[in-house]
């Protein structure tokens, strides 16, 4: 293979790579926008369903509250950045984060059902977090 083949494989091969990247997001960056969008207009009712649902986790209400009013605006904005691609290391590693406080307190609760959706969501989002610093050196940025 020749110095200019090569150049122009890597080329084509960065160029899907980024096509990949954009498609492999958007459905998770989805449902965090829309899990967001959903509960905004209707935030105070789902602070009192949240808070309501967590009480068996011995978490205190002085926890859950605010976690509560401050969840639909993380994975809302969460969402428009993983969407736009913005800043992609530190915008997933949000999003994993994120996505483990869920866990953490569905686990608290027992609720294995909720559970088993966000372990999906933290797939998919290590995937990303992996295909992104995989194809780093290509400027996948």
């Amino acid at each position: 293979m020749s110095i200019t083949t090569s150049y122009i494989y890597k080329k084509e091969s960065m160029a899907l790579s980024k096509q990949f990247f954009f498609i492999i997001r958007l459905p998770i960056a989805m449902s965090f926008l829309g899990h967001g969008l959903v509960r905004i207009p209707k935030l105070q009712a789902f602070s009192n369903w949240m808070v309501q649902e967590m009480e068996p986790s011995g978490i205190p209400s002085i926890l859950l509250i605010p976690y509560s009013y401050i969840l639909p605006f993380a994975e809302a904005l969460l969402g428009v950045l993983v969407i736009l691609g913005y800043k992609p290391r530190y915008t997933i590693a949000a999003s994993i984060i994120l996505i483990t406080t869920l866990i953490f307190g569905s686990s608290m609760i027992e609720n294995w059902g909720a559970i088993q959706a966000q372990l999906v969501h933290a797939i998919c989002l290590m995937f990303l977090l992996w295909l992104y610093e995989k194809n780093e050196r290509y400027e996948l940025k």
